[in-house]
């Protein structure tokens, strides 16, 4: 038998208007709209106003955990503040059964100049707790988010840490029937964060989960479903490695469109002298030597002398090695720059990567290109050792 739905969202879409002087006008106007029932039409644009949000659809039942993936700006925070009943949607529906808690802003909900063993209660009470219920839960509040020490001072007093810790720790402990959680965990320690995890996986066999992270490896394993939102609209709702693949191939084109600057042009990248052209992959053997070749031209009316970055990117994007070439290592014809990079082995786990460039300036603040070409590079062979952010300990000639 299917488990019940907690949360329903019915085409749900939320504007917003760019400047805040016209914003408040169009929110008067539209209050006296809703007072005075007159007609207006809420699917159309004014001046300044975008689509945070358009037309987003999707059921979660208990059990559930949901990933909210996409980049900044994509309309997943705006989708939260909707859900926990912050902010009003403009068009669509929401509908939550039973006890809503959510941890979306660092410090929301609690008021800065009660302890923080009173805002334990107040926060209890706003979920729909009694006194003798949250009386039964205080002390497993105040052991999770391990700050007895403190738990009677003022929050204002609190680090961002600290504030995190009892923020979850409320929200976790109290047992809601849906728990709708953003980035904010990243503030925690390791260790925190690890049984901020742990505590989550618990709470799915009883709760639905509204879970937003950067983190692909953290959605891929806990997350039962993923939503990929860009530019806020559901671009996939799927299997969580469906929607990942989706996201990677989404963050390409754009940064590909996004980070391009000035016009320089790449002429030759080849790997132990195998020429490459953008997307192709090439295969090579754990801890075997690795050269590189790179050559590109920069605009005639370009005076700053560059300076190059090799990065090397895991599955989740994350930068796992990097070369940095400074500016007396290139050869220059003109504004035709080569280089060729020798290294004795390669410091990465056997696996798939992606190698992109960034050529700049010295200090690495105007960038030339970034992100316009990706090769992919397979390390093959066996080994205990993970993969680790390592400076090359390079040998690098000019060609």
């Amino acid at each position: 038998m299917e488990k019940e739905i907690l949360v329903k969202v019915a085409g749900v879409s939320k504007k917003f208007s760019k400047d805040l002087k016209t914003g408040l006008k169009y929110g008067v106007k539209d209050l006296f709209s809703n007072v005075f029932k007159s007609k207006k039409s809420i699917g159309e644009l004014r001046p300044s106003e975008f689509w945070s949000l358009k037309d987003i659809n999707f059921e979660l039942r208990r059990g559930e955990c949901i990933g909210l993936i996409g980049h900044n700006g994509a309309g997943k925070s705006t989708l939260l503040k909707i859900l926990n009943g912050l902010i009003n949607p403009d068009e669509g529906t929401v509908t939550i059964h039973g006890r809503v808690s959510a941890l979306i802003e660092l410090g929301a909900g609690f008021n800065p100049i009660l302890t923080g063993r009173e805002n334990i209660y107040n926060n209890g009470a706003i979920l729909g707790f009694s006194r003798k219920e949250i009386d039964t839960k205080v002390e497993e509040i105040i052991d999770f988010a391990e700050i007895r020490e403190f738990i009677d001072m003022p929050v204002q007093n609190y680090s961002s840490g600290m504030q995190v810790r009892l923020g979850f720790a409320v929200a976790a402990q109290m047992e809601p029937d849906v728990l709708i959680i953003d980035e904010v965990l990243a503030v925690g320690d390791i260790g925190f964060q690890a049984k901020c995890m742990y505590r989550i996986s618990e709470l799915m066999k009883v709760c639905a989960v509204i879970f937003v992270s950067h983190s692909m490896p953290i959605i891929n394993r806990y997350c039962s479903r993923g939503i990929l939102i860009s530019k806020g609209v559901v671009q996939e709702d799927n299997s969580t490695k469906i929607v990942i693949n989706e996201f990677f191939k989404l963050f390409k084109r754009e940064t590909s469109r996004s980070f391009f600057r000035k016009g320089a042009i790449l002429s030759d990248f080849s790997i132990n002298n195998v020429s490459l052209k953008k997307d192709e992959n090439y295969s090579m053997d754990f801890n075997s030597k690795l050269t590189l070749n790179i050559s590109f031209k920069l605009p005639e009316t370009t005076n700053e002398l560059p300076a190059l970055k090799v990065l090397f990117l895991d599955r989740n994007l994350i930068i796992v090695a990097a070369i940095i070439i400074d500016q007396e290592q290139f050869d220059k014809v003109q504004n035709n720059y080569f280089v060729k990079i020798i290294t004795d082995k390669i410091n990465l786990n056997p696996g798939n990567y992606q190698i992109t460039l960034n050529v700049s300036d010295k200090e690495f603040k105007s960038q030339y290109i970034y992100c316009d070409s990706y090769w992919k590079l397979e390390i093959i062979g066996n080994t205990q050792f993970g993969a680790e952010f390592v400076y090359f300990p390079s040998v690098v000639t000019v060609s």
